[in-house]
């Protein structure tokens, strides 16, 4: 059994191309023993985000604080504390912090998950215009959501 704080846990940047002011601690993973899935928690920044990205698995996510958006292809869901999101495999998405204070969400992958994703370039930027069209449309209910990443120096598997 592994008992611990998360605030034990380094956080490290995520490098995944197209990520801005996120980090993520590795809660449980395979190095724990866990023979099935990755415990993550990711805190994104006012204003940060992860790729727009898709990988060929689900995870699951709880949002713990703050408040953004998750993008689910090109339809972007508000989300706050206490929402679950299940994320398809290949399914495309993204996460974005649109309140004032950081933003904090456990998610779980399989262990056996490849690495590195694919990214959609055409979308990795924050000022993409879909996104800008969807706040608009749907202003103060956006809230931000952030996705998937690899540890600091982690090769593909």
């Amino acid at each position: 059994m592994k008992v611990n704080q998360s605030e034990n846990v380094a956080a490290v940047d995520v490098e995944m191309e197209g990520a801005q002011g996120c980090k993520v601690r590795w809660l449980v993973g395979q190095e724990d023993g866990a023979p099935n899935f990755a415990m993550r928690q990711f805190e994104v920044a006012p204003g940060g985000y992860t790729p727009k990205h898709h990988h060929p698995y689900e995870h699951e996510v709880y949002v713990l604080e703050g408040t953004g958006v998750v993008l689910e292809g090109e339809v972007v869901h508000a989300i706050s504390p206490g929402d679950v999101i299940f994320v398809r495999p290949d399914e495309v998405h993204q996460f974005r912090n649109t309140g004032a204070v950081p933003m904090k969400f456990l998610c779980m992958v399989p262990n056996s998950a490849p690495r590195p994703y694919p990214v959609r370039p055409e979308c990795a930027r924050p000022n993409d215009t879909t996104f800008t069209t969807e706040t608009q449309r749907h202003g103060d209910r956006n809230r931000e959501f952030t996705a998937e990443t690899r540890r600091r120096g982690e090769q593909s598997k």
